[in-house]
């Protein structure tokens, strides 16, 4: 079962995702250089949307000082004293993962670890500091194959909401790897990209009459664009990893929490802007076209529909032009596959014109509950 989410958003002058020489990132499609937002800039706005929107529901921490920055000092409130605390750490780490970890404890490079994941940790290193030899103690039970086996049950369910949504890749022989159920594109300008270099200058306030030009002077990249975005997402696998279940099991869970979460992160897609240079460009968007997408068969994006990239006509509004693109691809698909199969649905929301061959439009919330309700069955 999928749920596939496509959106259409239109962005003033902005500066939305930079490359690493500061200019807006781009990517070749078609018959045109368009604008391009990654998935990973996409994907680090919701997160932290979603974390304020689900406080209830634990996430994690991705970073190289998670045993040294959180662990630790949980198990010193937990009553194991610091020296030792301090000299279990790294062997602790070398334990769970298999390489790169600095003298100390800290790792190489950012894991993605549960915060329930950490409290694992401490019961470890408190039950270890109880014994006469401690560092032998926590050792031995990381290497018995039912301590491995109960750390792998543990952790998938136990990474988080950021992993639950996004996925985990480990190269530990205890940690699970969590796959990712959200499936994030690259958004991209459904038109030719067009930018221009933003020149500016800053004054010294306490210039004396006598001193003249601009104390700063720089210059930024800034575009204007209409965005077609699409995420899909694998609900079995999503409700495996907030459950522990397998996936082939997941409508015999409680789909109450991944209801909650599928709701949360489809409003976060549609209001929650990426954005750099906030301040002097304030890229604050709403999408104006919802398209959700629910059924079993293999998710397809509809990117194609702006291979050939769109051409501003004269007073006609772009976001209807790209609207009814998208409509007249997805007849196309239909007609050359035979339509959607059984018990698939489609939802519409959107402020602009009502093409042929979509659904007809509604408010962001009943097409939301429409498409949830095929998922999980109704509410009511």
């Amino acid at each position: 079962m999928f749920l596939q989410i496509h959106t259409l958003t239109a962005y003033p002058a902005s500066l939305l995702n930079r490359d690493d020489a500061g200019l807006a990132k781009r990517i070749p499609f078609g018959n045109a250089v368009r604008l391009r937002v990654s998935s990973q800039c996409l994907k680090r706005h919701w997160r932290e949307d979603l974390a304020l929107r689900l406080p209830e529901l634990p996430d994690g921490q991705r970073t190289r000082s998670f045993f040294t920055r959180t662990v630790l000092p949980r198990a010193v409130e937990a009553g194991v004293p610091q020296p030792l605390a301090e000299s279990l750490i790294e062997p602790l780490a070398k334990a769970v993962i298999d390489g790169g970890v600095k003298e100390g404890g800290d790792l190489n490079q950012p894991v993605l670890f549960g915060l329930r994941e950490a409290d694992y940790f401490v019961q470890l290193l408190r039950e270890a500091s109880q014994a006469g030899d401690p560092k032998k103690a926590l050792e031995e039970r990381l290497k018995s194959r039912e301590e491995k086996d109960n750390l792998k049950a543990m952790s998938k369910s136990a990474a988080g909401l950021t992993a639950a949504l996004f996925g985990r890749m480990v190269t530990s022989d205890l940690l699970a790897r969590v796959d990712a159920p959200v499936h994030v594109a690259h958004a991209f300008s459904v038109h030719a990209a067009s930018t221009e270099m933003d020149y500016f200058t800053v004054v010294d306030d306490l210039n004396r009459e006598d001193e003249t030009g601009a104390a700063h002077a720089n210059q930024t990249e800034l575009g204007a664009g209409l965005y077609y975005g699409y995420v899909a997402v694998d609900v079995p696998l999503l409700v495996s990893n907030l459950t522990g279940c397998e996936a082939k099991d997941w409508q015999g869970q409680d789909g109450s929490t991944a209801r909650r979460v599928l709701e949360a992160l489809i409003d976060s897609i549609l209001r929650q802007s990426p954005g750099a240079k906030k301040g002097s460009t304030a890229p604050y968007a709403w999408a104006d076209a919802l398209y959700l997408e629910v059924g079993r068969s293999q998710p397809r994006a509809l990117s194609n529909a702006f291979l050939d990239a769109l051409r501003p006509e004269g007073k006609s509004d772009l976001r209807n032009a790209a609207l009814s693109r998208l409509a007249a691809y997805v007849k196309q698909l239909d007609e050359m596959y035979g339509g959607p199969n059984d018990g698939e649905t489609r939802q519409l929301s959107t402020t602009l014109e009502q093409p042929a061959h979509l659904p007809p439009r509604q408010p962001v919330p009943q097409a939301v509950t429409a498409a949830l309700d095929a998922i999980f069955g109704s509410k009511a």
